[in-house]
């Protein structure tokens, strides 16, 4: 397995066009595990990434104060998510970001990438950063390239 470790150190300024409808997106104030766990499993992560997380410690780090979840709404339905992790001091780590198949190809990434980018440079880091690896979309590291992300380190 191939992972790509990308970064930005400074805040882009992105211009992207959001969908024809509003769309609403919202922080998770109160996180419940089994709604995250549905939106895992509706965006493909079933196989991997929660197997074997017990309730408790999904609860722990979905309410731990420097972990966000926000979770993108369109027509009234969840579209998608990401999460940001601002454990580490002076950084911002995406570590998820995806959208939920029903809401896949409508040209939606570049604007919900942008939605994170800024959500993530909302904290004034030093540095925002997230990885790509074998089991993601093929197009998703131009996607991150495309919004600043520079590619810094691989890992085999």
């Amino acid at each position: 397995m191939t992972t790509t470790h990308l970064e930005m150190r400074e805040h882009p300024r992105l211009q992207t066009r959001g969908p024809h409808r509003g769309g609403m997106l919202l922080r998770l104030e109160e996180p419940v595990v089994p709604f995250y766990r549905y939106l895992f499993e509706q965006m493909g992560g079933q196989a991997a990434g929660l197997a074997g997380r017990s309730d408790a410690e999904l609860a722990e780090e979905l309410t731990d104060p420097d972990c966000d979840t926000f979770v993108l709404y369109l027509g009234g339905a969840p579209a998608g998510f990401f999460q940001l992790d601002r454990r580490t001091a002076g950084e911002v780590r995406l570590t998820r970001l995806g959208l939920l198949p029903a809401f896949r190809g409508r040209h939606l990434g570049k604007w919900f990438l942008g939605l994170a980018v800024e959500a993530a440079w909302d904290f004034q880091p030093e540095r925002v950063w997230t990885s790509v690896g074998d089991g993601d979309d093929p197009r998703a590291i131009l996607l991150y390239q495309w919004a600043g992300f520079v590619p810094y380190r691989t890992e085999r």
